[in-house]
């Protein structure tokens, strides 16, 4: 399995990402009042996940940082690497 090259989000994919998952960070459920919220790829482009939209989803800083590289099993039932 090789590395996905990371390319930049365009503001137009992270806004509706942020949309799509109403303002929500997908693990711990804090909303963008509560926290900064980030974009992040559900497989880690380290591990093979692509710069798709079904790859990317919202995460607050402090979740995108714990997560770092590694998959979370929630979130794996719907994508396959």
């Amino acid at each position: 399995m090789s590395k996905t090259p990371r390319i930049r989000i365009p503001p137009e994919v992270r806004q509706y990402v942020f949309q799509r998952d109403k303002y929500q960070c997908q693990s711990c459920g804090k909303t963008s009042v509560e926290a900064k919220l980030t974009i992040d790829h559900i497989i880690p482009l380290a591990l093979g996940g692509q710069n798709d939209i079904s790859n990317l989803h919202t995460l607050c800083l402090i979740c995108n940082q714990s997560k770092s590289d590694k998959t979370d099993h929630r979130f794996r039932r719907n994508f396959q690497s």
